[in-house]
């Protein structure tokens, strides 16, 4: 695998550069998803159409809502992928881990904020919405940014075995394709990482620690992941734009190059 402390070399020099600001967004994108995560919206609302009312397992009626955080969790996928193309095995785990640790802190941190005692002028100057209706604040600064431990374990747990089978599965395609036919080793790995990553959330944070019954862990799971493999497919035109102007920057032999280093390293 190649390595990334800081050289003078001109071209190490880069591809630790390209490492950083990939992990970058890796990790932002991935934390900001687990903080809005906690909102749920409808689809069909947001489209102006009818609820789709599908009747799925003993008659469970089932809409098109999803989490908040499902409308940036593709470009999470999207970025794991180019790292893996180019930093191998090692370096979606580092940062995978990495960004496990950071999420988990944030919460830690949050949880210890809404249980500060809220000072009396907020609470007032905050009495009333808009529309002028009561409401307590801090109730709700509570309940947005509280998630219950269930969320927390399932949605971390979920993460880091979706990004481990994620790398394996790109890299054994890989194996296949070689350095060609990359829409095949993104999409098909996104495809089989977050069919387990939809049920494994939902089965720990509302099965095991909820009151969701099997069957709505497994309607809601089919919707969610109805919706990430299809953005997996639609956005796949996006890895191509990444690895253009990944390309002119390190140069199209250095990129080369790099890419099959992580490659080598990740078959041994």
């Amino acid at each position: 695998m190649p390595s990334y402390t800081f050289t003078n070399k001109p071209h190490r020099r880069t591809g630790t550069n390209l490492y950083i600001f990939l992990s970058a967004v890796f990790l932002t994108n991935a934390l900001i998803a687990e903080i809005i995560g906690v909102k749920i919206f409808s689809v069909e609302t947001l489209l102006g159409t009818k609820p789709a009312q599908i009747h799925l397992l003993d008659d469970f009626v089932l809409d098109f809502n999803l989490t908040a955080g499902a409308v940036i969790w593709p470009f999470v996928f999207i970025t794991s992928d180019i790292i893996n193309e180019y930093f191998g095995k090692a370096g979606v785990r580092r940062i995978s881990f990495l960004t496990a640790g950071f999420v988990g802190y944030s919460f830690l941190i949050i949880y210890a904020v809404t249980t500060l005692p809220p000072a009396q002028f907020w609470l007032d100057v905050n009495a009333k919405d808009a529309a002028g209706n009561a409401i307590n604040i801090n109730n709700a600064f509570q309940m947005i940014f509280r998630q219950g431990l269930g969320i927390i374990i399932g949605s971390l747990t979920a993460f880091l075995i979706g990004q481990i089978l994620d790398v394996y599965v790109f890299h054994s395609l890989r194996k296949i394709t070689g350095s060609k036919k990359i829409w095949l080793r993104a999409t098909g790995s996104t495809l089989v990482s977050q069919l387990v990553d939809s049920f494994v959330v939902l089965g720990i944070a509302f099965y095991v620690f909820g009151n969701w019954s099997l069957s709505q862990v497994l309607a809601v799971g089919i919707i969610n992941y109805i919706y990430k493999a299809t953005s997996a497919v639609v956005l796949t035109p996006l890895l191509y734009v990444a690895h253009y102007f990944i390309d002119r920057y390190l140069g199209k032999e250095h990129a080369e190059e790099l890419a099959n280093e992580s490659a080598m390293s990740s078959f041994m």
